[in-house]
């Protein structure tokens, strides 16, 4: 079943040119190991004052085991201090549903 890595980042201004070196080194490791990027911008609208990220981030895995599998090779692991060094971020991964048993959402079943 499709995985979903998403993330929203905080960039330090001080550290943009070392976050950037980072996005140019991540790109081919996620696709090595099958991930897609789905988003990957700067150009967001905030619909809300508390929560106002400076880019998201969304990758589909296949599974999660290609995810994990990503996240701890030692190719990522070689580049990651970059990011932890240059931007603020949090990060969910989300389960994919079952194309053949989504369930498409109806507001009147909500009582």
């Amino acid at each position: 079943m499709k995985c979903y890595f998403i993330v929203t980042t905080y960039i330090e201004p001080e550290n943009r040119d070392l976050y950037e070196e980072y996005i140019l080194q991540v790109k081919p490791i996620v696709e090595q190991f099958g991930g897609r990027y789905l988003v990957r911008t700067e150009e967001l609208v905030y619909l809300s004052e508390e929560w106002k990220p400076d880019r998201m981030i969304v990758i589909e895995f296949p599974s999660r085991e290609q995810l994990e599998a990503c996240f701890s090779s030692e190719q990522y692991q070689n580049i990651k201090q970059k990011r932890e060094t240059s931007v603020k971020s949090m990060a969910v991964i989300a389960e994919g549903v079952d194309e053949h048993e989504a369930v498409q959402w109806n507001p009147s079943d909500q009582n």
